[in-house]
This record gives C-alpha cells, sequence and structure tokens, in this order.
C-alpha cells in the first residue's frame, strides 16, 4: 500500500508520515520544492508539486492508493484542497483521510474553517471513501512562544478564561495513521480532543510554575492581538487568526461528549496532557541554552 501525503512536510504533517513509517507503510510526500526533501525521513519518496498546479498533482497520485490531505491555511486553501481531492476522485483511490479542525461547522465566518467546511461537504457528496479528522488548537504551537514566557513573562494566545480542549500533535499523528491503516474508518468524522480544558489563566499558572519566574495571562483583548500578529504575518492571515481566537471566546472550543472516550480507544491510550508537552518543552529550551554557556565560557 503506497499513501500519498500533502502536507507531509510540516508540523503535523511530517509526525504523519512518521506514524505512516512506524507501521510499515510506504509514503510519497508531496513537496513544493526539492530542498524540502531535507525536513522528510531517510528512505522517503518525495515528488515535487504544486496544489495550484493539478498536473503536478495528478502526477503525484500514480501509483497512490490512500491520500492523506493537510492543505496549508492559505488565500486560496478552497481551491487547493477540491483540487487534490477531484483528482483522488478521478483516479478513485482507496480511501481519503482529510485534516479538517474541530467545529469547522460552527465557526462559518472564519475564512480557514469555512473552507475546510466546504471540502468536507464534497466529501460527503461523492463516492469516494473518507475519513475527517477534526482536530483542536494543537500543543505544539505554543512552541513559538519562548521569548514571550521566557522573556516577557506573559503567555500570549488569547485562549480566554473558559479554556479550549487542545490537543497533541502526536496524537492527531497516530489518528491519522490509524485511519490510513486500518479497517473500519471509512465515513466516519474524529474530533481529536485533548483530555484537559485549558484556558489562558490555567496555560500561564502552569508556565509559571514550570519557569519557576511569574507568568502572566494577557488576556482577551483581540485588536490587541490582531495587531500585534500583523507583525509577524500577512494582513489577511491576522485577521483570519483573530476570528477564530473570537470565536473560541464566543462559541466555545471544548471537547464534546464522548470525545476523548473516543480517542482513547482509537490510540490504545490516553490522549496527552498539556501540562506533560509543557514540561517537556521547558526542558528542550533548558538544554539548548547548556552548550550556549559552554561555547561562551570556553571562548571567555
Amino acid at each position: 500500500m503506497k499513501i500519498l501525503a500533502i502536507g507531509g512536510t510540516g508540523k503535523v504533517g511530517s509526525a504523519v508520515v512518521k506514524e505512516l513509517v512506524k507501521r510499515g507503510t510506504e509514503v510519497r510526500a508531496l513537496v513544493r520544492k526539492k530542498d524540502s526533501d531535507s525536513r522528510m525521513l531517510p528512505g522517503i519518496e518525495t515528488v515535487e508539486g504544486d496544489l495550484l498546479d493539478p498536473v503536478s498533482i495528478d502526477k503525484a497520485l500514480d501509483g497512490v492508493d490512500k491520500l492523506y490531505l493537510l492543505n496549508a491555511v492559505v488565500p486560496d486553501e478552497l481551491t487547493q484542497g477540491l483540487i487534490a481531492y477531484d483528482l483522488a476522485k478521478n483516479r478513485k483511490i482507496q480511501h481519503i483521510v482529510y485534516h479538517s479542525v474541530f467545529r469547522a461547522d460552527h465557526f462559518k465566518d472564519v475564512p480557514h474553517f469555512a473552507s475546510k467546511l466546504t471540502i468536507e461537504s464534497a466529501l460527503r457528496e461523492f463516492e469516494l471513501p473518507f475519513t475527517i479528522i477534526r482536530p483542536n488548537y494543537f500543543f505544539q504551537n505554543d512552541e513559538s512562544l519562548k521569548d514571550p514566557l521566557t522573556k516577557a513573562g506573559v503567555y500570549p494566545m488569547p485562549l480566554g478564561p473558559n479554556g479550549i480542549s487542545a490537543v497533541d500533535v502526536r496524537d492527531i499523528a497516530e489518528a491519522s495513521a490509524i485511519a490510513l491503516t486500518s479497517k473500519g474508518h471509512e465515513g466516519k468524522t474524529y474530533n481529536l480532543n485533548g483530555p484537559d480544558v485549558l484556558s489562558g489563566p490555567l496555560a500561564a499558572q502552569i508556565w509559571t510554575e514550570l519557569l519557576g519566574k511569574e507568568v502572566r495571562y494577557a488576556g482577551d483583548d483581540m485588536d490587541a492581538f490582531e495587531q500585534q500578529m500583523r507583525q509577524r504575518a500577512p494582513s489577511w492571515s491576522a485577521f483570519d487568526m483573530r476570528m477564530m481566537f473570537q470565536g473560541y471566546l464566543e462559541r466555545g472550543f471544548v471537547a464534546e461528549a464522548g470525545d476523548v472516550e473516543a480517542l482513547t480507544k482509537m490510540l490504545g491510550h490516553p490522549p496527552r496532557r498539556y501540562q506533560d508537552f509543557a514540561r517537556e518543552t521547558a526542558a528542550s529550551w533548558e538544554a539548548q541554552k547548556q552548550p550556549l554557556a559552554q561555547s561562551r565560557a570556553g571562548s571567555a
């Protein structure tokens, strides 16, 4: 069995590829440029392509049995996703696992949620066997918060006081690989949620304890959040993220009844906890400081 991984070089997709390899699956990964090969596991077949170029995607699908589809949050996400899906449908591949987002149908005003919901609708409209995974906010998004947490003492993500059921990328990857390599998942939609509700104040408290210094929650000022996002992302993306987090505050993003139990059964173990992820991340940040300190001492 050969699986094409679209999105296989990203944070989640690369973890999915690792899980597929663990299960002895032959994987082909779509890359935009050949220099992306360096981010793949040794021995993984790569093919260069562009999701806006149907010819290159059709070539990438040649000889493939199944498809893992995770297309990036971009202005033309809907077009990219439908091109890949339509070509897979035309080739009558055995199964597609589509990476959507939790509660997509409750966030129709958020651009990238709306794109995913439309692609979900297309999957349900036709006869190609599919599985939809709907993950919550990823723990690993917070790996980028090293400077705000360790230097400014601020947890900046506006998760709100009620919180969300954030999930570990490793659990998403396992669930995706299981859906691709075992029977009984066709036509199903899985909400992938973590076991705990992570609020903004709770996240700040967790990091305070781990870092041994006060970390405060930045609060829920969405105008300020969008302005900060514009400093490191295009304006459309900053607005998209603002609408997503605003939706968390207004409509909630907490696991539905049975979600955690279903994921536990699927994985064969409980979903990972944010506290454990944060502890691992803090330890890795500390380990990164030691070689730097030794280098400075050696040059003194």
